[in-house]
This record gives structure tokens, sequence and C-alpha cells, in this order.
């Protein structure tokens, strides 16, 4: 069964230019050229991974996005023609999972599309997880369980993108270690790290916001100035 895809964009030639390339990679497209179609789509419809246009006549992809994460937790891919920090920060502390700048190529598109969908299948299928894996810490109240994906905060579930998952997993596999930043995004992302990237510290705020972690004296993530993050 081929993943569906939700692109929207409203410049016809990309989402169609994308629709194309993701077509020929066998994915379900869903394409729309505003918000309000879109959110009914996902609404109706059981969508793998969207790929979002900040800039829309109607809703803009931010608030998209934070419709979707409200029920949802399939990876999101952001779209835009700016490139300041503000704008990516703004996506990934809202839920994106990735983030795009204009004009890309669409063969990187339909790549970090196969990355993300890999991993969120991944962490939503337990078969595919080695046994002989730890599957589960407790850290303090805090419960992290690699087989179910499913995460606990004394008792209450934290609803996790595959991202957040991701991290909180890595952190807690590496527990009164200090992690550094590039070791965090490379070994989540896959990707190489670049200076000033600023994905982790926003997923990292996006984390604590989730676990009610006051940023000053956090509980739990604790941030090692210059260097990375720790769980005791």
């Amino acid at each position: 069964m081929s993943e569906k895809i939700l692109v929207v964009d409203d410049e016809r030639e990309i989402a169609d230019l994308l629709e194309v390339y993701l077509k020929n990679e066998n994915y379900t497209v869903y394409k729309f050229y505003n918000g309000a179609d879109a959110l009914k789509c996902v609404e109706e419809t059981e969508i793998d991974l969207a790929i979002l246009d900040i800039m829309l006549p109607d809703i803009d992809g931010f608030r998209i996005c934070q419709k979707i994460r409200e029920k949802f937790y399939f990876p999101v891919i952001m779209l835009t023609a700016k490139v300041e920090d503000g704008e990516k920060i703004m996506g990934l502390t809202i839920g994106a999972d990735d983030y795009i700048t204009k004009p890309f190529n669409p063969l990187e598109v339909v790549a970090r599309v196969k990355t993300q969908l890999r991993r969120y299948q991944r962490y939503n299928n337990p078969a595919q997880i080695q046994p002989a894996e730890k599957s589960e810490y407790d850290i303090r109240g805090l419960i992290i369980n690699k087989d179910s994906h499913k995460c606990f905060l004394f008792g209450k579930e934290l609803q996790l993108t595959p991202i957040e998952f991701s991290i909180l997993w890595y952190l807690c596999e590496h527990q009164g270690k200090v992690v550094p930043s590039e070791e965090l995004f490379e070994a989540v992302w896959k990707e190489k790290y670049l200076n000033n990237n600023n994905t982790v510290m926003a997923h990292i705020g996006r984390l604590r916001e989730k676990m009610n972690e006051p940023a000053k004296k956090p509980k739990f993530i604790k941030t090692v100035w210059g260097v990375g993050y720790e769980i005791e």
C-alpha cells in the first residue's frame, strides 16, 4: 500500500512538480493550493506525511501545522522562500519535522520524504526493532518505551512527534552523559550538522514545553552551555 502524501503550495508549478516526482516513487499524492482544503483532507484521509508551504492565500503553513499537531503525529516538512533562522525555528517549535528552503531540487525533497517516513514507520512498527536492544527507560517518573513508541511523565502520556521521541530516546540511552548538539542532530536527523544550526534547540524547547519543564531549572533535560544536553 502506497503512503499518502499531502502537498500544499499555492505556486501551482511547484505543487505540480512535487506531485510528479512523488508519484514516480509510487506515493499517493493529495495536492492542494490553499490551506482550507488541505485541512479538510487531513480530517477525512489517513495522511502519512505532509509537505506544507508557509505562504498561502488563506491559512499560513504554520497554522496548518499547528492544527495538524492537535490530533496527528505524522511527519511534516515545511517549504518556504524565506531563509531567516526565526522562520525555521518557529516551524520546528510548532511541531514540524523538517524544513526546506526554495528553490530546491525535487529529488532532495523526495529523499527527505523517504527519510521521514522511514523514521516514522520504524517507531510505529515494533517488529522492526531488534529484540536485543533495551526497549524501555524509567527515569524518575519519565517512562519511554521504544516498542510501543509511547512516553509517560508521572503517569500522563506525552504526545510526541517522531523527531521529539527520537531526541528523548537518544538522551535517555545516554543518561548521565552530556550529548553534544552535533551528535544529537546527526543521530536523529541522519544528516551532517552545520554551524549555527538551531534545529536541536528548537526541538528541545518543544519537548520541555510538553513536559512542563521550566526553562531555567529543568528537572530532566539539562542544558550544558556550549556543549549540549544531558538527562542525569
